[in-house]
């Protein structure tokens, strides 16, 4: 089951006395918090079922009641535990030229004259962008930033991502 889930968002603390829980999640994603139905929760490797009442946000936070959750004390046993979602779901609220960081890790990296340069190790952030790392034959790092400019093709079905490879960029 835990292949076919993925992570959504982090149950922070609990939000007043009557269960809500304060969960925090990636910007971007209000939507797909918001029109939430059923969420899973990891707990002692095991995955529970929950089902949410209401969704409402408050600073960067979201903060959910589920029906299983009735005071601070239940809400207690499951803070700091991940809230998950089958991946079919997930992939469903993406946007164009969205991805999700699973599927990129362990895709090709090609130049745009098909030399192949390594494999993307590793998906991260700065303030402006994402920023795929790319190992290469000699176990060399490459930080490359996930920008249509640099990458202008993702082929999950194909396992391949072609880069822009301007002058400096992989050395």
């Amino acid at each position: 089951m835990s292949d076919n889930l993925i992570s959504i968002a982090k149950i922070l603390n609990f939000h007043g006395v009557k269960g809500e829980v304060k969960a925090g999640f990636s910007k971007g994603r209000e939507h797909q918090i918001e029109v939430l139905k059923k969420v899973f929760v990891k707990k002692d490797d095991n995955f529970i079922e929950l089902n949410v009442t209401s969704v409402r946000f408050h600073k960067h936070f979201a903060i959910i009641k589920f029906k299983e959750f009735n005071n601070i004390n239940e809400v207690e046993l499951y803070k700091g535990c991940d809230l998950y979602l089958p991946k079919d779901k997930v992939e469903e609220a993406l946007e164009n030229d969205e991805y999700l960081i699973s599927d990129l890790i362990g895709l090709n990296v090609f130049d745009e004259d098909g030399s192949c340069i390594g494999n993307v190790t590793a998906v991260g952030e700065n303030l402006a962008n994402n920023i795929i790392s790319v190992k290469d034959a000699n176990n060399k790092e490459h930080l490359v930033p996930f920008v249509k400019e640099l990458v202008p093709v993702v082929d999950i079905k194909n396992k391949r991502i072609v880069i822009n490879n301007i002058e400096g960029l992989i050395s």
